[in-house]
């Protein structure tokens, strides 16, 4: 487990975007933050949202000890891909309900600083993919993800054919409307979503589920994270999804190549944090009795 911060004097923050009505809840947050004397930095974007002067995102993340996102999971998420090369540690605070991500909640920040000054917390380090899409002329686009890339159908009205491979032998073929292949961190999203076994998040493994697949034998397979996954299309055009943010079409011939990264995400959680909790909380399972 990565080691605690040598100190935390600097805090870069990014807000939910399209939602300039956060700025309450940021404003009374910055000064929690203020009051014991840590400088709190707001990315440009987030600033311009809301009428306030911001610096650049890269700046942010090099100038930070930590970096926090205010919003729901989605925000984090979004965060933790873009500041992934920086390797700052990265927590979240929920405006709105509990999140799997965003686990920290507005009325508890004051709380949560207090254990954050006198080192009372963890860093977790969260399985990352590594990734990148070869096309049959040659051009590779690389990425990231934290939750999961998802391959599927061009249109709604077609069934995709996917080849899937592991250490370059081919071993499965599915069709149907896709193909998630998740991390740990992940399985809480879609892949729960299709069907998908929820993974304990420190787990080193990816998630491979079909997506609605015309065949009864076809199900979730766990594969260890030092494996190399290859996926294509063989007859038509796919579409790469990266974390539900970013996708990118996918031509006969190219090849999707996932890889667990060399290093984790860097998440910061309070001590009070139970995964399990979570789960039972977000899931709403069974009473105790």
């Amino acid at each position: 487990m990565p080691q605690l911060l040598e100190s935390i004097k600097t805090i870069g923050f990014t807000l939910k975007p399209n939602e300039p009505e956060i700025k309450l809840v940021f404003d009374s947050i910055k000064i929690l933050f203020e009051k014991r004397g840590i400088t709190v930095l707001l990315s440009d974007n987030s600033a311009e949202m809301i009428g306030e002067e911001g610096v650049p995102f890269d700046e942010m993340c090099k100038k930070a000890d930590c970096l926090v996102s205010l919003g729901g999971d989605g925000t984090l998420l979004s965060l933790v891909r873009k500041s992934y090369k920086y390797k700052k540690p990265v927590f979240g605070i929920n405006a709105g309900n509990l999140g799997f991500l965003a686990d920290v909640s507005v009325d508890s920040v004051d709380e949560f600083l207090d254990e954050l000054l006198t080192g009372r917390y963890r860093i977790d380090e969260r399985m990352m993919i590594e990734g990148y899409i070869q096309t049959s002329s040659g051009k590779s686009t690389n990425f990231f993800a934290f939750n999961d890339v998802v391959l599927t159908r061009p249109t709604i009205s077609k069934m995709v054919k996917i080849n899937a491979s592991i250490d370059g032998k081919w071993f499965n073929t599915y069709r149907g409307d896709g193909l998630i292949v998740s991390t740990p961190t992940g399985s809480t999203a879609y892949n729960l979503a299709v069907g998908g076994p929820v993974m304990y998040p420190l787990t080193q493994a990816f998630i491979m589920t079909p997506i609605s697949a015309h065949s009864l034998t076809q199900r979730p397979l766990i594969v260890p994270v030092d494996f190399t996954i290859e996926l294509s299309s063989p007859d038509d055009k796919a579409i790469a999804i990266i974390d539900g943010q970013d996708d990118y079409e996918m031509q006969e011939g190219d090849v999707l190549v996932i890889k667990g990264a060399k290093r984790g995400a860097k998440m910061l959680h309070s001590l009070h944090r139970n995964y399990f909790d979570v789960l039972r909380e977000k899931l709403h399972w069974g009473d105790k009795l």
